[in-house]
């Protein structure tokens, strides 16, 4: 029997799965001076973007060489020392497949909120407010949408976007995608320049900072909409508020920040942006699948093992 602590929450199906095989869940959160105490006494961590598992935490797991699996619940491991961890025999994995077609649905959603106003029109109408003539929206048929990174997410993206009639152009660290020659690729200047929409969907690397910061927004489109979905960091959020100060960029979908939860009073407050609390992958359908896989992860790291993991 193994012992699993489940920091950040799971499906309960899939918890009760696991309970099932004959491992023991504990499911509450310790915050990261409790878990440094915790993650001595457990095979496996499941988290989500909430607990970052950083090179203090895994020291304090060494010392008992028991930890020998941390899942992300999700796509990205940004918030785990992934090196680090492998380097010391901890298996880092991640459910990459899942939560593909929420966070995609929510990019798209947010784009037809930002086009159409419905964001900012919902508040202002609870304020007794009837801005019929203020909120001149646009379509998103015909314009052309710009995915940065072009991962699973953006090729769900990708594949709705087109089916309402936009125009896919994408660019990506890897060059272009054999398979998808419904979709133009081009380098990342050439995107900004000719991108109505610009969604992201990459990891946040520290080593490299924001992937959009004033140089790039100088080189957008006058008038341009910007979607984050991917992770905060990737966007400049001071350089963000003052594009959209300066009419460079009409509107922005936010939902992940810098720092969460986000302290930015100039980001949340502003009145052209959309903002939502990371909910990316909060679907019930994305977390079942989630809750799968994370079975099937557990059962095969059960098997390359005669110890618990």
């Amino acid at each position: 029997m193994s012992i699993i602590l489940v920091n950040d929450g799971m499906d309960k199906k899939a918890a009760q799965i696991l309970k099932d095989m004959g491992h023991e869940l504990i499911e509450e959160h310790y915050d990261s001076e409790m878990l440094k105490q915790k993650i001595k006494e457990v095979d496996a961590i499941i988290i989500r973007s909430a607990t970052k598992i950083r090179k203090e935490i895994i020291d304090e797991a060494l010392k008992t060489e028991r930890l020998k699996l941390i899942i992300r619940a999700g796509v990205g491991v940004d918030n785990i020392d992934v090196s680090y961890a492998v380097e010391n025999g901890i298996t880092v994995r991640n459910t990459p497949n899942a939560s593909s077609r929420s966070v995609a649905e929510l990019a798209i959603g947010q784009m037809f909120s930002v086009a159409r106003h419905t964001y900012i029109s919902n508040v202002t109408m609870r304020d007794g407010q009837w801005n019929k003539k203020k909120y001149k929206g646009t379509e998103l048929l015909g314009k052309t949408l710009g995915l940065i990174g072009f991962g699973r997410i953006a090729r769900e993206t990708a594949k709705i976007a087109k089916a309402i009639g936009m125009n896919v152009i994408y660019t990506n660290r890897s060059g272009a995608k054999e398979g998808y020659d419904d979709y133009t690729y081009l380098c990342l200047d050439e995107l900004l320049q000719k991108s109505d929409y610009i969604s992201l969907h990459i990891p946040f690397d520290k080593s490299l900072g924001p992937i959009i910061g004033k140089t790039q927004f100088d080189k957008m489109k006058d008038g341009v909409y910007l979607i984050n979905c991917a992770r905060g960091g990737v966007v400049d959020e001071k350089a963000l508020i003052n594009a959209l100060n300066s009419g460079k960029v009409t509107a922005a979908s936010v939902d992940v920040f810098e720092q969460e939860p986000t302290k930015n009073e100039e980001l949340y407050k502003h009145p052209k942006i959309s903002l939502t609390p990371h909910i990316g992958a909060s679907t019930k359908e994305a977390q079942s699948r989630i809750g799968q896989e994370i079975v099937e992860i557990v059962k095969e790291n059960c098997l390359k093992t005669e110890k618990t993991f």
